[in-house]
């Protein structure tokens, strides 16, 4: 059942196309990854998605609702989270505060409110809290640093911080813009973990685009290639490592293989 759908997608700033007529559904409960090299139109894909581009023409729908023209506040609140490949958070305040704001869209009293403790506020923010502590901070494994400044971690410690305040927005689909970026082979591994735990124990399908292909293949469903803005192949992982073009441009031709 697809839960996300690109049709015929093009984006262009000025003269230059950046996406040509970019078309591919995302099943629910999937872990779809897209890839290419640098300027492929990767970015722009999860922009288009996300609401922050809007396409020169196609269709974006959310659960068969045509989601094309909405604000992305608006997508959020649908349920579409996304963290990014320069880390999106509010270094001047804590862990926990930054979670929390993730959930704003669903508190009744407001963010500010809830963040200042004012009035009937106090009483949501606490519900909000435990649920954060018990479904998001556990399970991140990030109890020891949630009342520490995010300014004070370190930068593996922060992207799992910024996908616990994805997280808190309680999405259908998860966007995530190269979520290892930057990190070293263990906290590559444990983020890995946490993204197939996402969708095996949360049940969230998860949009990502990364650069490193050992992951992709070892944890996506379904992998959309694309190169000079235009989809060359999609498949799983196995069909597209198979596929002559992407061998060649992509993953590079061993001997054997």
């Amino acid at each position: 059942m697809k839960i996300l759908s690109i049709d015929d997608v093009s984006l262009a700033f000025g003269g230059l196309n950046v996406l040509s007529n970019v078309s591919f559904d995302v099943n629910k409960g999937e872990i779809f990854a897209i890839i290419g090299p640098n300027g492929a139109g990767k970015t722009s894909i999860l922009n288009i998605i996300s609401g922050f581009y809007r396409p020169a023409q196609g269709r974006v729908s959310f659960n068969d609702n045509d989601i094309t023209s909405l604000a992305p506040d608006k997508r959020a609140a649908l349920g579409m989270g996304r963290t990014f490949q320069n880390i999106a958070l509010y270094h001047g305040m804590s862990v926990m505060d930054n979670i929390k704001l993730g959930a704003h869209s669903h508190l009744k009293t407001g963010l500010m409110s809830s963040l200042l403790y004012w009035g009937s506020a106090h009483k949501e923010e606490m519900k909000l809290r435990k649920k954060i502590e018990e479904d998001i901070i556990d399970f991140l494994e990030i109890e020891s640093i949630r009342k520490q400044p995010v300014s004070s971690l370190a930068y593996g410690l922060q992207k799992r911080v910024e996908l616990a305040r994805a997280l808190a927005m309680r999405p259908q689909v998860l966007l995530m813009d190269e979520p290892v970026a930057g990190m070293n082979a263990e906290e590559t591994e444990d983020m890995a973990r946490f993204i197939l735990d996402i969708k095996e124990e949360h049940n969230i399908t998860i949009v990502l685009i990364e650069h490193d292909m050992k992951m992709v293949m070892d944890i996506s469903d379904r992998v959309l290639v694309v190169n000079f803005g235009q989809a060359l192949t999609q498949g799983t992982p196995g069909e597209v490592q198979k596929h002559p073009e992407v061998i060649k441009a992509y993953l590079g031709q061993k001997n054997g293989e």
